[in-house]
């Protein structure tokens, strides 16, 4: 198969970025823009499958059951990143590429670290977050590491940036529903924007899954964990939490390619406005048109509101679901958790 590369200067890159988050922007002017945009992402397919073989082989030492994928992030993330920061440029953007793992514990993440911090790669470590030690105001915890790609064989890619997230399922679990619930409200709750009473209860369940994870808990929540239910508990009742999220998946139809069940690729199109989640599957050979594709399916997405696509790279059908369940609407592992919470 033949990898797409790097046809454009950083500048042109940075350029296109901006024209993308200039909302005056002529057709035109976003036209041109999103064909330099579409080859600087998808050039980061190579070396984000190439960190993800080596997530996946050390994921699996900690973890033989490990959850594995990659994705190359959406449009509607790019052009909502560079808006959010107005000094944010295109080509510095660490997380085009990601790769995940989801391993069964904390003490199994930070097994997982370990590999990575005592191991002899070639590629730069360019960031290190744990959020696990430090989470976020808003809840969200997992470590994530960024590399800067390098060949000294090949050097076509070297420089370019891929972000690995290490999550533990409970971590992943609360992440996802965050999104859920995100494209419900047609809000961006992930950046921690929108209603404040949602952002409460994302911030106090981080907390509520910490103590039972034992790990730090979240700045701002309560430090006790029976003040901190109370606060849950009220929250969740307020909001109507579970009712809410068990409707949302329930009506949601899945329009499966029948090529998807042996494909390396796949490119994932919710849209809540009809209910219906598409999967359509790719061989590796056929990345150029899922990459093509991607794009397409993105734009004729733009007029449905919540409506989003990704391409990614994961082991199975099964294994898709369990990676990315906020397309499929999916929260029961969240709601699980939040009921073992505020259980009296």
């Amino acid at each position: 198969m033949t990898w797409a590369t790097p046809q454009f200067s950083k500048g042109a890159v940075d350029r296109a970025g901006r024209v993308l988050a200039n909302s005056l922007a002529s057709a035109e002017e976003l036209t041109e823009a999103l064909v330099v945009i579409n080859n600087w992402r998808s050039s980061h397919s190579f070396p984000l499958n190439t960190m993800q073989v080596g997530l996946r082989r050390r994921a699996r030492q900690v973890d033989p059951n490990a959850l594995v994928a990659q994705r190359i992030k959406r449009l509607s993330s790019i052009e909502a990143k560079l808006r959010r920061f107005d000094k944010m440029m295109l080509s510095r953007m660490q997380d085009i590429g990601g790769a995940r793992a989801v391993v069964g514990s904390v003490p199994k993440v930070r097994e997982l670290v370990r590999l990575y911090q005592e191991s002899d790669l070639k590629h730069k470590l360019a960031s290190f977050d744990d959020y696990i030690a430090e989470p976020q105001s808003s809840g969200y915890r997992g470590v994530h590491l960024v590399y800067r790609y390098f060949s000294d064989k090949i050097s076509t890619y070297n420089g370019l940036q891929i972000e690995l997230q290490l999550r533990s399922p409970l971590q992943h679990a609360w992440a996802t529903a965050v999104e859920t619930v995100g494209t419900f409200l047609k809000q961006a709750l992930k950046a921690s924007q929108g209603h404040a009473e949602w952002l409460r209860f994302f911030a106090l369940m981080g907390s509520a899954l910490a103590f039972r994870e034992r790990s730090s808990l979240v700045p701002g929540t309560p430090q006790t964990r029976r003040e901190l239910v109370e606060e849950l508990r009220k929250a969740a009742i307020a909001l109507d939490v579970e009712r809410r999220l068990e409707s949302y998946g329930a009506a949601l139809r899945t329009l499966e390619d029948p090529s998807a069940a042996n494909a390396d690729f796949f490119l994932l199109a919710l849209n809540p406005t009809e209910g219906t989640v598409s999967i359509s599957g790719y061989s590796r050979a056929k990345l150029d048109k899922a990459t093509v594709d991607y794009l397409l399916v993105e734009k004729s997405l733009e007029a449905s509101p919540g409506a989003e696509a990704v391409l990614v790279s994961v082991d199975s059908i099964a294994a898709l679901k369990r990676a990315y369940p906020n397309y499929f609407l999916d929260t029961r592992v969240f709601l699980k958790a939040l009921q073992q919470a505020i259980a009296p």
